[in-house]
Order: C-alpha cells, then sequence, then structure tokens
C-alpha cells in the first residue's frame, strides 16, 4: 500500500462562514489522522469567497495543533506572492513548533487574478524568478554561517521537506534537476501528468533532499453507500468548477439533482477533461478505481481530495477512500 493523503481548500460551503470551515477542516484532520492518512495539505488560494486558506501557514499551525501524528503542509504556498525569507521563517516556525510533521510544497502560479496577483505583491511580474526563488528558499533552511549576512531565525538548520507542485512540466524539470519531491495537480489539470511524470523521472538528479525520485498524484475521490449518492455529491464539484471557469466564483453548492441542466455542452465537455483524474461510486468502485489509477500511474503516494458539500458526508467518503486503500 502506498501512502494516501488528503488535500483540503478549506471549503465555505453556502450558508457557513470562513469560522466554521476552519472548525470543520480541523475535524477531518483528526478523522483522516484516526483513518490512516499520511498528509494533511491546504492550498493557497485568495479572492475566492468558497476557499478560506488564503493564510496558509495560519491554518497550517491551527491544524497541526488540533493532531497529534499526522503530517500537516502546503499544497501549496504560491511562492510568487511571498519573499522567500518570509516562507523560510514561517515554516521554521511550524516545524519548530511541531518537530517533524510539517511540509512545503511550493508553486509557481499566484492562485489568484491580476488585480489580486497586485495587491498581494505590488513588485510582481510574473513566475520567471520561480526556480530562483526555491532555491533561495533552500538556502535559508542550510545551516547559519559565520558573517552570514541574512538567516532565517527559526529556520536555519531545520529539517522542513520541500516538494516542487505543478499541473506542466516545467514544475517536473525543476523538481528534477534540484533531486525534490513532486506532487502533480492531476485532479484538474490532467492533460500534461503522464509526460511530466516520465520528464521527472528521466531527469532526477540525486540530492541531499532526496536519493530517487518521488512523485505524488493527486486524484478527486468522492465516494458514498451508493453509486447515485457519490454521482450527485459529485455535482457540488461540478457546479463549482463551471462556475469558476464563467468568472463568477462564489460560495461552495449544494449538489443537484440535474447537472445536466445546469451546463451547456461545451461546459459539460470541459468539466469532463479536467477532472479526468476523478473516482467516484460506492465502496466498490471507489477500490477498483484507485486499484485502476495507481497500476496505470504508479505514483509513490496519492493526495485525494473531495469538494462534498455536506461535512459528515464528506468524512464518510474519506473513510470509505481509506477503506479502498488498505484493501
Amino acid at each position: 500500500m502506498i501512502p494516501f493523503s488528503i488535500l483540503d481548500l478549506a471549503p465555505v460551503t453556502e450558508g457557513s462562514t470562513p469560522a466554521e470551515s476552519f472548525a470543520r477542516s480541523l475535524d477531518l484532520a483528526r478523522h483522516g489522522e484516526a483513518l490512516g492518512y499520511a498528509r494533511y495539505w491546504l492550498a493557497e488560494h485568495h479572492n475566492m469567497p468558497g476557499i478560506a486558506s488564503a493564510a496558509t501557514a495560519v491554518l497550517i499551525g491551527h491544524i497541526a495543533g488540533g493532531t497529534s501524528t499526522i503530517r500537516v503542509g502546503s499544497g501549496g504556498v504560491m511562492l510568487p506572492n511571498h519573499a522567500p525569507l518570509q516562507v523560510a521563517e514561517q515554516f521554521g516556525t511550524l516545524a519548530s513548533l511541531y518537530p517533524g510533521r510539517i511540509d512545503l510544497g511550493l508553486g509557481r502560479a499566484p492562485g489568484t487574478d491580476q488585480p489580486t496577483t497586485k495587491a498581494l505583491r505590488r513588485y510582481y511580474a510574473g513566475a520567471d524568478a520561480f526556480p530562483s526563488d526555491v532555491m533561495e528558499l533552500l538556502r535559508y533552511f542550510e545551516p547559519a554561517q559565520p558573517g552570514q549576512p541574512v538567516q532565517a531565525v527559526p529556520g536555519a538548520g531545520l529539517d522542513v521537506p520541500v516538494w516542487i507542485l505543478g499541473s506542466s512540466l516545467f514544475g517536473a524539470g525543476l523538481a528534477a534537476t534540484l533531486g525534490l519531491p513532486y506532487a502533480f495537480a492531476s485532479h484538474f489539470a490532467p492533460a500534461a501528468m503522464s509526460e511530466a511524470l516520465a520528464l521527472y523521472h528521466r531527469d532526477f538528479r540525486p540530492s541531499k533532499h532526496l536519493r530517487q525520485p518521488h512523485a505524488m498524484l493527486a486524484l478527486n475521490v468522492v465516494a458514498a453507500d451508493t453509486r447515485a449518492e457519490a454521482q450527485r455529491l459529485f455535482t457540488t464539484q461540478q457546479q463549482s468548477f463551471v462556475r469558476l471557469r464563467r468568472g463568477t466564483p462564489g460560495l461552495i453548492p449544494p449538489p443537484i439533482d440535474d447537472i445536466e441542466a445546469f451546463w451547456s455542452p461545451a461546459e459539460k465537455a470541459m468539466v469532463a477533461q479536467s477532472l479526468a483524474c476523478s473516482v467516484i461510486g460506492d465502496a466498490a468502485d471507489v477500490r477498483d478505481g484507485i486499484a485502476d489509477f495507481v497500476a496505470r500511474n504508479r505514483p509513490d503516494e496519492l493526495l485525494l481530495t473531495a469538494n462534498i458539500f455536506d461535512h459528515d458526508a464528506r468524512k464518510h467518503s474519506f473513510a470509505l477512500a481509506a477503506d479502498a486503500m488498505r484493501a
């Protein structure tokens, strides 16, 4: 059995608040810890009413402080929005508070729209500096040297595993060159998954961080007691994806009985392509679907995500997914 983990966007559902979202995230993390999930990752997004994980490091601290053994990290921090020193200090602080339990996944996209990007980092001019920013950040985790003019306090000398995230060949190439673990966003951008994995394994250079390539793939998994109920629960994610593409993101909507009445044929095709890496169904469907995905793609780990409106149904889905992984 390969390790399996949870990706959470701290969803804010219709009729709820970010405070309630944070309470649900902590409850889900504790649930995942008891079920044997290895990691609980949170993703940085901004200016999106339905996603409450903008202050990612703060929320990681909340989750790590309320759990005991599960690793907690970012999937990811969008590095173009931040100075590398500040990220090193934040995650150095987290690693000092929760030693051996903090992961730092780094993304190249800003994770938001252009006006918000400018508001986050006013001198931002693009993601071209991402490789040099990653290398600068890695240096801050090295032991401080005599006379070093700038150091991360805390951060210097701490073991904070750094992952490169990506949805294209760029991240795969950078992770391979730097000898870092790689996580691919196949849950919403699967088109380049196979090519990116092949490039990462082909070009990987062993480093002091990692001796051999280590790749994690993200997978949408929505499980329920019946196939029909799982498909109905999945309409929440389908609606959210269409609304995002329409430029009208909002709070996370409840499931609907007739998804065909919601979208156009073109939108349906777009969602089918974007969410192709999804396993939806009852316990048997999920067991077979995950097994097939792992057999075809051979990841070292799986990162499971489920955008489900009802919290209890979401917890039940992750429980069924854990059973499927163990099977």
